[in-house]
């Protein structure tokens, strides 16, 4: 298949002056085509003499994804984001290295940087939709102090209304018989049980406020 009529003019000019900044050019061309390696290979050798060319190095990292090679990537697009941190192509290339291996909530964070420099672009909105929805159809266990989770105050709390029967008013003892009942409360196993329903109660206002913040 004949070569990209634009490749072939860069790369006559690339190899008359080694020098010139239209390497990064070749490279990206070399990417949109699909040839990443020569991507990769041209823009290493490019940056070698110009190592703060920005967008040489985002049009690396994203061949550099495309290769498999997330590690690498990530390191060249830091480099971008450190010096331009409102890079776009450079967030879009993080947030999909994030993606890849699966981790949504980094991919999630970088994807919404670009949204907002890029409002209303319709891939990103509906990848920010996706990862949103995914994120909030399976909330994580809520864990409370001594490691009881959520489903276990759920099942604790339902186990206790089951079994205590409704309260009735008494009348207000003397104050002699208070003080008495005061000093066997310690003793009396019912006491004892409301530091733990206090817990359980705290665990499902955590729980509810979480499945807020993440619907």
């Amino acid at each position: 298949m004949p070569d990209n009529p634009r490749i072939e003019e860069l790369r006559r000019r690339v190899q008359k002056d080694p020098s010139s900044i239209a390497f990064a050019q070749l490279g990206e061309e070399y990417r949109r085509a699909g040839n990443f390696e020569e991507a990769i290979s041209t823009c290493r050798t490019g940056l070698q003499r110009h190592p703060s060319y920005l967008s040489a190095r985002v049009t690396l990292g994203r061949a550099l994804i495309e290769t498999g090679q997330s590690d690498a990537a990530e390191m060249e697009l830091e480099y971008v984001l450190m010096a331009a941190p409102e890079n776009l192509a450079a967030l879009r290339g993080m947030a999909d290295v994030h993606h890849r291996r699966g981790e949504l909530a980094e991919a999630l964070t970088f994807y919404r940087r670009a949204l907002s420099l890029a409002r209303h672009d319709p891939d990103l909105e509906q990848t920010v939709g996706d990862i949103e929805r995914v994120m909030g159809s399976a909330p994580g266990p809520v864990d409370v102090p001594g490691g009881v989770s959520f489903a276990q105050v759920e099942e604790e709390l339902l186990s206790l209304e089951a079994a205590t029967p409704p309260t009735e008013v008494q009348p207000t003892a003397p104050v002699e018989e208070q003080d008495r009942t005061s000093h066997g409360a310690a003793e009396h196993p019912d006491v004892n049980c409301l530091p733990a329903l206090e817990a359980f109660l705290t665990a499902i206002a955590v729980y509810r406020q979480r499945s807020g913040l993440l619907s």
